[in-house]
């Protein structure tokens, strides 16, 4: 998955914004697993652009409710 810029993020609906955040967070389960099983070695620094990407997706989640 590549990282995603917060001019995407802003761009998106609050439905699409939430399949995001929800593939996102699939994706960082499956990373931490394969960590916990020491098979991540390529992968291993994919896991903090993915933490602040999801981080990113709910702070514009939250600027979407907090509008309203």
């Amino acid at each position: 998955m590549t990282r995603i810029s917060m001019k995407t993020i802003k761009q998106l609906n609050e439905k699409d914004l939430k399949s995001k955040i929800q593939e996102s967070r699939s994706e960082l389960s499956k990373l931490r697993v394969d960590a916990a099983k020491g098979t991540l070695r390529k992968e291993s620094g994919k896991l903090k652009p993915l933490r602040h990407d999801i981080a990113r997706m709910l702070t514009r989640l939250n600027e979407m409710r907090n509008e309203k």
